[in-house]
């Protein structure tokens, strides 16, 4: 997600990635088409609709933890670039905070915290 030059992260407070600054994502449901996830997750995760400028490509992470006791993730994510259509950001329990990191990506703009 793009906003103000920058990418918006989400700190993590679940697993996988639990502490780590991640970008907001979920899962697809059964017979939901791709563009549709990216909204209802944009929405569900960043209280935000979003406007889908393009989809950058499929990557893979494999995580040794995962949200279930004793398994592994093997997460393959479909990044998109998308513009927020707001500028006040709620965030879910997934995330305590999320911030705008603007290239070289070692600080931030705005920090939003969770309620």
């Amino acid at each position: 997600m793009e906003q103000n030059d920058g990418v918006v992260l989400g700190h993590r407070e679940n697993r996988p990635a639990k502490g780590e600054w991640f970008v907001p994502g979920g899962v697809v449901s059964k017979g939901e088409s791709l563009d549709a996830a990216v909204h209802r997750i944009s929405i569900g995760e960043l209280g935000s609709p979003v406007t889908i400028q393009t989809q950058l490509g499929v990557y893979e992470h494999q995580y040794t933890t995962s949200e279930f006791e004793g398994l592994s993730k093997h997460y393959i994510p479909i990044a998109y670039v998308v513009d927020l259509e707001s500028n006040e950001l709620v965030i879910d329990n997934q995330h305590s905070s999320v911030r705008v990191f603007r290239p070289p990506f070692s600080g931030s703009t705005k920090t939003f915290n969770s309620t």
